[in-house]
């Protein structure tokens, strides 16, 4: 399948539908001479809605590698868009999820807000944006290849593929110890100098948070204010099983105060047990891969909407209806092989949270925990052992150290990808002007934004203006459980209309075969007549 259509397959199950418009996003080529440091610049509008607003479309060219002399140059894009304020505050740089996914398709929807007092700018991920992509066709291979995809085989072939993969780009001349967090950091800084700025504003989201927070080790005086949203603080690139075992429960809590949804399943966390203990091969003709389906599972409890459809396919499965599991079967197949980039995930999270003494492809085998933390099977369990070769981080950016920068950690109650524990334990007292707001049944980055819009923007906005989070908009979002289009009948309605096209090209096709033969017949009838006249 291609790319475009893994992404429109990502949009039906993500439920996303968010968009910056019909903006030009050509970026203008490097020279071949440039020199590091150099930038050329196109100045086109950019609209978003109703506004619109001046933008300089960029590449920059950097290092590969900027602890060596003689490191080869790259290019990088990046976008400045204007505010229309007189009295501007520091301009906002954002950062968004990965590794592994580009910096450059942020939702203008969002950022827009700022632009009422601050240019914002986004900078691209080096080894995922600009002139080096760190693709991994022999990873993406070998996830389509080998069937369950935490199954000790397909664990095994990943990491030889990984391995193979980072052998290939080596000797095409890359220099993986150049694709670090730190040197993206970097990046933004050469940008930074560049247009001018001085202090700068931060806006993370997920994965950039991490970028976020090193970014205030790495230059403090750079940094004013920092907001991060889903935050994931040092070590946590790797799922711990047990925290989504505990909010599998906390979810079946919330299920069960529903009297609706305890009439279904009295309850919910038995019923994942069963399902995925006993999950059925197939549905009608449709293979059921139970790896596929736990890895597809993991990845949609991210969001509430999501989550709630979930609920609903093995809530079926368990009544005799495994129609759902096959379509999330089938969703792995076009969404996880070629979910991004996956040389860039490797290079960015193995040089800030690997550690060799773990066995993360155990880690989550265990018979207390229905559901775990598969992710980590395709992912750290295939890069056990080294099989991607590139130097750690140093040791001061890979633990919590003391930060002075004005920070908002926005954090989801029930996030399955960066739970709010790991943030107000661990981050937060590391932060000594640091804030924690935690949104009651959101779950990863898109609930905080777009479950209560009008909270979110109000405390992000408030928070860059004064430094403290305006949290009066605040409310509690009870979670909703029931869907009017789960997976079950969307798998139906899809066969029924896989069916339907298929009766309509039979019969389409029988009634041009017959009309084909109406014809010879006419012709060859014409032909007897024209020979019997003849004569």
């Amino acid at each position: 399948m291609s790319n475009r259509k893994s992404r429109i397959l990502v949009l039906l199950l993500m439920l996303l539908g968010f968009g910056c418009g019909g903006n030009d996003h050509r970026y203008p080529d490097a020279p071949a001479d440039s020199r590091a440091e150099s930038i050329v610049l196109e100045s086109r509008p950019f609209e978003i809605g109703s506004d619109t607003y001046g933008a300089d479309f960029g590449t920059i060219t950097v290092p590969e590698n900027r602890e060596k002399g003689s490191s080869r140059l790259i290019s990088i894009p990046f976008l400045q868009v204007h505010s229309h304020a007189t009295d501007q505050a520091e301009p906002i740089f954002a950062l968004s999820g990965g590794p592994g996914q580009s910096n450059m398709s942020w939702d203008w929807w969002t950022l827009g807000t700022f632009l009422r007092r601050h240019d914002v700018v986004i900078v691209g991920y080096r080894g995922v944006d600009g002139s080096s992509v760190l693709d991994l066709p022999e990873v993406t291979e070998a996830l389509e290849a080998h069937g369950d995809p935490v199954s000790e085989r397909s664990v095994k072939a990943i990491g030889r593929a990984f391995a193979a993969g980072a052998d290939r780009l080596r000797a095409e001349g890359v220099d993986l110890d150049g694709y670090t967090m730190l040197e993206c950091i970097e990046d933004n800084e050469s940008v930074r100098r560049a247009l001018g700025y001085g202090r700068i504003d931060l806006l993370s989201a997920s994965y950039g948070t991490r970028i976020a927070y090193l970014y205030g080790l790495r230059h403090p005086d750079r940094v004013f204010r920092s907001a991060m949203i889903s935050v994931n603080p040092p070590g946590h690139f790797i799922w711990a099983p047990a925290t989504t075992d505990a909010q599998l429960r906390y979810y079946a809590t919330l299920w069960s105060r529903d009297t609706g949804m305890a009439e279904k399943s009295p309850d919910l966390y038995a019923t994942m047990r069963t399902v995925l203990t006993a999950m059925p091969d197939r549905w009608l003709f449709f293979p059921i891969d139970p790896g596929k389906v736990r890895v597809v599972t993991f990845a949609l409890l991210f969001q509430r909407k999501t989550a709630a459809m979930v609920f609903d396919a093995y809530v079926a499965a368990e009544h005799g209806d495994p129609s759902g599991l096959a379509l999330m079967s089938l969703a792995y197949d076009h969404v996880i092989p070629t979910m991004g980039v996956w040389g860039d995930f490797a290079s960015k999270a193995v040089s800030a949270d690997y550690d060799s003494t773990r066995n993360y492809g155990a880690e989550e085998d265990s018979p207390d925990m229905p559901l775990g933390a598969p992710m980590n099977r395709i992912s750290w369990g295939t890069l056990s052992g080294g099989c991607w070769p590139m130097k750690l981080l140093p040791e001061e950016f890979r633990k919590l150290r003391q930060s002075d920068v004005q920070t908002l950690l926005l954090s989801g109650s029930i996030d399955f990808s960066t739970p709010a524990e790991f943030a107000t334990q661990e981050l937060l007292p590391y932060l000594k002007n640091g804030r924690q707001v935690i949104l009651t049944e959101c779950g990863h980055v898109e609930d905080l934004l777009y479950a209560n819009v009008d909270n979110a923007r109000l405390l992000l906005t408030s928070f860059y203006d004064t430094g403290v989070p305006d949290t009066s908009l605040n409310a509690y979002i009870p979670m909703t459980f029931g869907v009017s289009w789960g997976f079950p009948i969307i798998a139906k309605a899809a066969l029924a209309a896989v069916a339907l096209l298929a009766i309509a090209l039979i019969a389409a096709a029988t009634w041009l075969v017959r009309r084909y033969r109406r014809r010879r017949q006419a012709k060859t009838i014409g032909q007897l007549t024209e020979v019997t006249n003849a004569r």
